[in-house]
């Protein structure tokens, strides 16, 4: 038998919760899934289909036929970096671009980058279009700056709770990831202190996400600038996973919505792209900005542009759509917040005053976190919920210490999600007696 390597040896046996699922699905009972992330299935507005296509013109029937070589039949038509056709003659107005022309750029194509740049820029300080960097998803972006920045056996860190994506992909690279504690008693706030103890001689890179996922707080200034020092004492990159930092939910003084454009003391990579931003996850389209001291920042866009030209991944039709879909993403983001806080707002208007059991403050994303009792505990109160019909998902999924938690996707339509309180009710406050 062949030989496999260790990187890819993950557990195999479904959790409980899993084979919970599988089995009411089998059986084919209802289901009120509020671990439901997909916005493209919760009933939000998408974009025409013809966008994909809109404005962007076939290739003349001429260009079917085999290209004619130097020489032998002409020079080969000009093709511009956009894919773009030259106009035909007699024509007025530039090239039309055609997504069917492959024109390969290791970053993306200059107008997608600049379509990104200009977005970057109405949110916060002016970026550079040649500062950006176009991938396939915000995973592929880590796994370059994984390689980039770490050899085998290095390490990055990574905030706990939080996603656990990270620790996959890092996995697959041969980098360890080692967690640091955001604080409840701080509100799942980044502590610069916490980060600076898991520091080691073998440490690359900190992670933070901001807002964080499912936690829903957002990096303050001082928490910013006190994690830019930590980073540039210890000669560490900073990245910002920033795919939830349009969903704040109100206001707060001092927030940071992302680290592109800030003069900061250390190599910085903030990342986001269409799946969050424009409830797009299949288009497969994300973008990192690299930033920081110019010599570092330079040195890190070389580097990646050799990565990135392995890769080559992003497809030209969704390039070349960029603009108008982030067009877009405002009438999503409307509806998606006014989805999320009602929901929220409905959970807790349904929480008896003397509930054991609380949702945690938070100030945007798209989850709601409560803490209830230790007893029973996560995975007993989620196999209940499933015994009444409701799907949660378990706090130790997000490596939540310190207590017990259940996380809720606030994204499903509010009919299901009003349809699930009454059985949350019934399996977190019981009847006493």
């Amino acid at each position: 038998m062949s030989r496999f390597s260790l990187r890819t040896a993950f557990p195999r046996i479904p959790n409980p919760l899993s084979q919970a699922v599988a089995e009411r699905h089998a059986r084919g009972l209802p289901l009120l899934d509020l671990a439901e992330t997909n916005p493209t299935r919760v009933g939000l507005p998408l974009p025409a289909a013809e966008l994909l296509l809109g404005g962007a013109a076939p290739p003349p029937a001429s260009s079917l036929l085999p290209e004619p070589v130097a020489g032998r039949g002409g020079p080969t038509p000009a093709v511009g970096r956009d894919g773009a056709l030259p106009a035909p003659p007699g024509k007025e107005g530039g090239p039309t671009p055609s997504p069917f022309v492959y024109a390969p750029e290791p970053f993306g194509l200059p107008s997608a980058r600049e379509a990104v740049a200009t977005h970057l820029s109405l949110r916060g300080p002016p970026v550079e279009a040649a500062h950006v960097v176009l991938g396939a998803s915000t995973s592929e972006a880590y796994g370059w700056l994984l390689k980039l920045l770490c050899d085998p056996g290095d390490n990055v860190l990574v905030p706990a709770p939080g996603y656990p994506l990270v620790d996959v992909l890092a996995r697959l690279e041969g980098v360890h990831a080692r967690s640091f504690r955001l604080p409840a008693v701080h509100g799942f706030g980044l502590d610069a202190g916490q980060v600076e103890s898991a520091v080691d001689a073998r440490t690359r890179a900190v992670l933070v996400v901001n807002p964080g996922n499912p936690t829903g707080h957002f990096l303050h200034e001082d928490e910013l600038h006190a994690l830019a020092d930590v980073c540039a004492r210890h000669g560490l990159a900073l990245i910002s996973d920033e795919v939830f930092s349009d969903f704040a939910w109100d206001a707060e003084a001092g927030r940071v919505t992302s680290v592109a454009g800030r003069p900061l003391p250390c190599l910085t990579f903030s990342l986001s792209g269409l799946s969050k931003v424009a409830g797009l996850p299949g288009l497969k389209l994300a973008w990192l900005h690299v930033g920081g001291p110019a010599h570092a920042r330079d040195e890190a866009l070389a580097r990646l542009e050799d990565v990135a030209d392995a890769a080559l991944s992003v497809a030209t039709p969704v390039q070349l759509a960029l603009p108008a879909l982030l067009a877009h993403a405002p009438r999503f983001q409307e509806a998606l917040l006014e989805r999320v806080k009602g929901n929220r707002e409905r959970l807790l208007q349904v929480r008896p005053a003397d509930a054991a059991w609380d949702v945690v403050a938070s100030h945007g994303g798209w989850s709601a976190v409560l803490r209830i009792p230790h007893h029973p505990g996560e995975e007993a109160t989620c196999l209940r919920l499933l015994e009444e019909g409701v799907r949660v998902q378990p706090g130790y999924f997000f490596d939540f210490g310190g207590g017990a938690y259940l996380v809720l996707s606030l994204l499903p339509t509010p009919e299901v999600f009003t349809a699930a309180l009454m059985p949350l009710l019934r399996v977190l406050s019981p009847p006493a007696g």
